[in-house]
């Protein structure tokens, strides 16, 4: 797709910036399309066009904002092909999951946020105290290229049900989602000016929109790198800031599990997107005693998953979506052979059998002390570690020895010991005996360097609300 478009204030605009970023296919590495980048003057008019409409979107009633949220929803549901197909070609993902889970992870935040909207209290009255929220004001919306339309309808979801409006910068290198998204909203009945699309360089349009006064509010999903770059430039004007950033997420297996189903779980849901998920969980903690056995299943179940091409049925791996992330793995790699960890399967370079593309050998190792670079940097690729523990305290320990804190796993046969578990693990989100968090509107959000803020459900309405007391 050739994106030479913005879309600011209801109209499809010629951008003020002119470089062009080619898009690739990263299983083919060659060209698609193009994206035009933006520069300064494009987000102060996305941020005009916001900042002139938000008082008409905090003035849309609970039933007009239900209406656009389903109107968005359905055109959605008529565009499932044409999304699934730019985000396979974009990013990688094998189109069959493209057109499920990927396309699956934008639709549900429409619905949960049409679920939960009606008892949502906008206004709490306590004896002579009224308590309103209110919509904060035109927020920017910076999103990655890992789960194109996951991260992207869940900020517009919240702010379109909290009544402000916006502006949002998909990542450059999966652009095209967000441009029929764009495309579907011109379609409803939301007022011109509450949704603004501009693209380009996160350095450029991203640091320019975490600068902008009349922003009031920055969200941002994505590295936690890029991450303190933005607190640090929307520092000056005291905006808010929600981060949601990396992760080295743990998985801890306890001794009185079925260790096959337990394991194989854990690596379906780590390797599930190719590695690329904020929330994998990259560290699986066994149990020492049980380690060895623990390591041939977990081999059996990375040779068991096709890496391959994503316009195949039988694909579960498709390739790294793009190179810069691909060398980054193979680096990773390489150190975790270096550094001693016990090589089950996988390695560096391409799989047999394909000789371009980013793709990456599904790759087991195992005896991973946590010290060691593989098991504390987000590696985000087809790669997990792991690492034996001797007693229940010191697996707890481990979980917790990182500086991310997004998500973890727990898998347990007592039910009641892994909820007391749960309560010492540090991250925002523990999947207890499940293979993913499913759609229900829980909160998500992190701990330390994972980030700040909580998204989805009543949680994500609340991230765009400013509480004012009023006193009688």
């Amino acid at each position: 797709m050739e994106i030479n478009k913005f879309y600011i204030n209801g109209k499809w605009v010629t951008p003020n910036g002119s470089e062009i970023i080619d898009i690739y296919n990263p299983a083919t590495e060659e060209k698609v399309g193009h994206v035009v980048s933006g520069n300064e003057d494009d987000v102060n008019a996305a941020v005009t066009a916001a900042n002139d409409a938000f008082a008409v979107a905090a003035n849309l009633s609970l039933t007009e904002r239900k209406v656009v949220l389903q109107e968005i929803l359905d055109g959605m549901m008529e565009r499932r092909s044409d999304l699934a197909q730019a985000i396979s070609e974009e990013m990688g993902a094998p189109l069959k999951m493209a057109g499920s889970a990927q396309f699956g992870a934008g639709t549900i935040h429409f619905k949960n946020t049409l679920a939960v909207i009606d008892d949502f209290k906008f206004q709490e009255i306590h004896d002579n105290i009224t308590i309103n929220k209110l919509p904060i004001g035109p927020v920017g919306m910076i999103t990655p290229w890992n789960w194109p339309l996951n991260q992207m309808c869940t900020k517009v979801a919240s702010a379109i049900a909290a009544g402000t409006s916006f502006v949002i910068k998909p990542s450059e290198i999966t652009p095209s989602a967000a441009h029929i998204l764009a495309e579907i909203v011109d379609g409803t009945s939301l007022p011109k000016g509450i949704f603004n699309l501009i693209h380009g360089y996160g350095h450029v349009v991203g640091r320019a929109m975490s600068c902008h006064k009349d922003l009031e509010m920055i969200s941002f999903t994505g590295s936690t790198r890029a991450g303190i770059d933005i607190q640090k430039n929307a520092a000056d004007n005291i905006k808010r800031v929600s981060l949601e950033l990396g992760g080295k997420s743990p998985n801890l297996i306890m001794e009185d599990v079925d260790l096959e189903k337990a394991i194989k779980m854990g690596m379906t849901q780590c390797f599930f997107n190719t590695g690329q998920s904020c929330s994998a969980p990259t560290r699986m903690l066994v149990p020492e005693k049980l380690h060895d056995q623990a390591l041939a299943i977990a081999k059996t179940a990375a040779e068991s998953m096709v890496t391959g091409n994503p316009n195949s049925e039988d694909t579960f791996l498709g390739p790294i979506s793009n190179i810069t992330q691909y060398e980054k793995v193979q680096e990773l790699i390489a150190t975790g052979i270096e550094e001693g960890a016990e090589l089950a399967c996988g390695g560096c370079g391409r799989p047999d059998g394909l000789a371009k593309g980013f793709f990456v050998k599904p790759t087991v190792f195992g005896n991973v002390s946590n010290s060691m670079r593989i098991a504390q940097e987000e590696i985000f690729g087809p790669v997990i570690c792991l690492i034996p523990y001797k007693s229940l305290d010191e697996a707890i320990e481990i979980a917790n020895d990182t500086v991310y804190g997004l998500s973890s796993m727990i898998s347990c046969a007592d039910i009641a010991k892994g909820q007391e578990v749960a309560k010492k693990i540090r991250a925002g989100q523990v999947i207890l005996n499940r293979i993913s968090r499913g759609d229900y509107p829980a909160p998500f959000g992190g701990f330390k360097m994972s980030g700040n803020g909580r998204e989805h459900g009543t949680f994500g309405i609340e991230e765009y609300l400013e509480v004012q007391a009023v006193i009688t």
